[in-house]
């Protein structure tokens, strides 16, 4: 079985680069998060078992003590944090229910939620990456309560990610929720696996847009750049 998964990491291509030529590079596949199509077969109870099971291995080979009062029960706690909290996300179950409202105040300019925290990790290494959100939508009709605008960046946040990947998640929940092409998503956020590692650059920042519809107009991205900014 390793010798079979080595050979299989060592062969595999993308776009002519091996894995080890793309090295620190992060590239996403595809719009949606990459799933096996049994994902969801095992219960969230047998997911948390067979972590713990799995993380235990890896603190055995770092070598770790794990009859330690401190560690013997680390991989319980990881294995419920990976499921119940940090990569929620990847259950369609826990993804928010929606309501929309009639606009009945007729407000037709943009409604701007900005500064939206967001604790995600990254899908190459599994280290966090943390920033913050700011969505923006014109009605088209129907408007959205505000807090579910924070749940739908926190759960698409809540998985392995890339934030190019993120960015475009939010805005096509946000287009097909809202039945209209006038949204804008901004993501301004560190990656630990550049501060913390790698380069250990700890002042640079990663900024992704997403301009859709009306806000796809010079006008307009100055207009909600300058709502961000005060």
């Amino acid at each position: 079985m390793k010798t079979e998964t080595l050979t299989k990491k060592n062969g595999h291509k993308l776009n002519g680069f091996s894995i080890d030529d793309i090295g620190d590079d992060h590239l996403f596949t595809s719009l949606d998060t990459p799933m096996k199509a049994n994902a969801f077969d095992m219960s969230n109870e047998e997911k948390k078992e067979r972590i713990s099971i799995l993380f235990r291995e890896i603190m055995d080979v770092l070598g770790l003590d794990l009859t330690d009062d401190s560690l013997q029960g680390t991989p319980d706690r990881v294995a419920k944090m990976y499921i119940e909290e940090i990569f929620s996300g990847l259950d369609p179950r826990n993804k928010p229910k929606v309501a929309l409202f009639d606009n009945k105040y007729q407000y037709n300019q943009m409604l701007v939620e900005k500064d939206i925290t967001f604790y995600s990790n990254c899908e190459h290494h599994f280290v966090p990456i943390i920033g913050k959100a700011h969505v923006a939508y014109i009605s088209s009709g129907k408007v959205i309560g505000l807090s579910k605008l924070n749940r739908i960046v926190q759960y698409y946040a809540k998985r392995p990610q890339v934030q190019e990947r993120l960015t475009q998640q939010i805005a096509h929940e946000l287009k097909t929720v809202l039945g209209t092409e006038d949204i804008a998503v901004i993501i301004d956020a560190k990656h630990l696996c550049v501060s913390s590692r790698g380069v250990k650059d700890d002042t640079s920042a990663t900024v992704t847009t997403y301009y859709g519809g009306a806000f796809n107009t010079p006008e307009k991205i100055n207009e909600l750049q300058n709502y961000i900014k005060n």
